[in-house]
């Protein structure tokens, strides 16, 4: 049936059906990404390897390589983009699918997208050998390994990447109870339960020690020039040490019961101390006298934490809040509430508005205070992500790493934990689910050099380029900038970068069968170091109830700058090695 409706329009501009006989079609590459394949040569040496392990009478386990989480934290990917970018605001749009994971960028890519920084995804259990409280942590200076200090007196040091174990030292007689590196990363001072202060260099070489103060110190503090330091004891006091010369130079007085903790001030001469008696007083470091004291808590605070910037300061107490006070306007400028029981410990993201506070419940949670303030309607700040049974027992203290895409909680449930930011598209993400109970430990991690290190992203069990790098982010660059304390940004998407949160485990006790572990790797040479790990003569373990809470509280400690560690892998049996600390101010 033809229209009788003239054609106006030429001829070559009536659309027409597509001609499928030239549409292109794809003949190759129709499946997903594949592993690579295995070499022969590779499973002619697994073969024998088990072929080995039956000729010893031991079973064959399955293998499963060493993981890699969040490498450097995408800093490579950063520095190109930053050269290469249209215009100095452009970040490639995220899409939450796990193709993209490869484009996660670092925390200070996005710095109006909070949800890029919020470490809920839990990647690896560490544990001593000796289990006991583990009271302090915080990351080197060049962001590529963890200290922790414990009740036992032992500076442990594991590995932020593979998070394995790597060394250990008797550095006091009884328990640490604070430790911090200086700014410029060169040396490391730590306090224990007696009051002795002692000094080591990054090789974990002790260079000095002396009794500080009558009782225990329960925290420690580096001016910003690392000229001295303040410590904070049960004694009632704080005083202020010059760095080189190991001398004594003030004593704070002032406040009425023990002091819990001290922290100095980013760049200024200012410190803020807490107390048992409920007071938080800040105090000009020059003359010794207290120029303000905060009368919020009603019970001990229990840690202090200055903002990158230094506007603002976070305590912690044991009356189950958090509250943040700006300090130029001296009053409060958050309450927060969610714990179900008194706050331990408190830290902050080194590029986001978040803080991150964990209680004796457990539980870690994360604040974000870029949000608008408290309304009538809305008086009390939510927490932006909980991670409500992170541990058994108090968080002691909390760490960011100095990209901030990283996050160790320490414990006294006697482990060492790590939690990393989500991966986009991640179906098992605990971002919002109120947080899972990390597995189980099958095996503790032990204290040999059990395995050959692994080249990360090159495993069979497929990788995910990751890890730690070196640098932070200077204070001036927190939250994109100097004044702004409230900033705008929303979240977009929740990310993060890390593996299943299905637990594994990287070491394993001197005493166990070394080839049986699940982490061996047929013919990779892990059977001749694990087979030789050293018994080594350790304290025995620890029998019946935990000390009292008072017994066993420390200060958090933070990250900072500096040149690379020293030592690497102790594998003697007797011997030990560690870092650790944090702080900063001026005098």
């Amino acid at each position: 049936m033809t229209s009788g409706i003239p054609l106006l329009l030429p001829s070559s501009s009536i659309p027409r059906l597509p001609n499928t006989k030239f549409e292109w079609t794809p003949k190759r590459h129709l499946t997903g990404p594949q592993p690579p394949p295995i070499d022969d040569a590779k499973v002619m040496e697994q073969e024998l390897a088990a072929a080995r392990q039956l000729a010893d009478g031991k079973a064959v386990k399955k293998t499963r390589p060493r993981r890699t989480v969040d490498f450097n934290g995408g800093m490579g990917r950063w520095a190109l983009l930053r050269k290469h970018r249209p215009n100095p605001t452009y970040v490639p749009y995220m899409r939450p699918a796990p193709p993209y994971i490869v484009d996660l960028l670092p925390p200070i890519a996005y710095p109006g997208n909070s949800s890029t920084s919020l470490c809920t995804k839990f990647i690896h259990t560490s544990t001593n050998k000796i289990r006991c409280p583990v009271n302090v942590v915080t990351w080197t200076p060049e962001g590529r390994r963890v200290l922790t200090g414990s009740t036992s007196g032992e500076f442990t040091l594991w590995n932020g990447l593979t998070f394995n174990f790597e060394t250990i030292l008797q550095a006091h007689d009884t328990a640490i109870r604070a430790f911090q590196f200086t700014h410029s990363g060169a040396y490391l001072a730590s306090a224990d339960q007696t009051g002795i202060i002692k000094y080591f260099q990054p090789n974990m070489n002790n260079l000095n020690a002396w009794s500080g103060h009558r009782e225990a110190i329960r925290g420690l503090s580096f001016s910003p020039n690392d000229g001295r330091f303040a410590t904070a004891s049960d004694d009632a006091t704080i005083r202020i040490w010059a760095f080189e010369e190991s001398r004594e130079e003030r004593v704070l007085t002032g406040h009425g019961w023990d002091v819990k903790c001290v922290e100095w001030h980013p760049n200024k001469g200012l410190l803020v101390s807490g107390s048992k008696d409920n007071l938080i007083k800040f105090w000009d470091p020059r003359v010794g006298t207290v120029l303000s004291t905060i009368h919020q808590h009603k019970n001990t605070i229990q840690a202090l934490a200055w903002s990158p910037n230094g506007n603002l300061v976070a305590s912690a107490s044991r009356d189950q809040t958090v509250r943040v006070f700006d300090i130029r306007a001296m009053k409060e400028f958050r309450v927060l509430k969610g714990h179900k029981k008194e706050v331990c410990s408190v830290t902050w993201h080194p590029v986001h508005p978040l803080l991150v506070s964990g209680g004796s419940e457990g539980a870690i949670l994360h604040w974000d205070l870029s949000g608008p303030e408290p309304t009538p309607l809305q008086p009390a700040l939510l927490p932006r992500a909980t991670l409500s049974q992170a541990h058994d027992s108090n968080v002691w203290s909390l760490a960011f790493h100095p990209l901030g895409h990283i996050l160790v909680s320490a414990s006294n449930d006697h482990t060492t934990r790590f939690w990393s930011r989500e991966r986009p598209g991640d179906a098992t993400s605990v971002f919002s689910g109120g947080g899972e109970k990390p597995p189980e430990m099958m095996d503790l991690s032990g204290q040999e050099e059990e395995e050959d290190p692994m080249v990360p992203g090159f495993s069979y069990g497929g990788g995910g380029g990751g890890g730690m790098g070196v640098g932070g982010v200077g204070a001036g660059r927190w939250w994109g900038k100097e004044e702004d304390t409230a900033g705008t940004g929303t979240a977009a998407t929740n990310l993060g970068a890390s593996f299943s949160s299905d637990g594994y485990h990287t070491t394993q006790f001197g005493g166990d069968d070394a080839m049986n572990s699940d982490d061996f790797i047929p013919g990779l040479g892990a059977a001749e170091l694990m087979g030789n790990a050293p018994s080594g003569s350790v304290a025995p373990k620890q029998n019946g109830p935990l000390p009292p809470q008072e017994d066993m509280w420390s200060s958090g400690v933070g990250g900072g700058r500096g040149d690379d560690w020293g030592g690497r892998r102790g594998g003697g049996g007797g011997y030990h090695d560690r870092r650790g600390g944090r702080g900063r101010g001026r005098y």
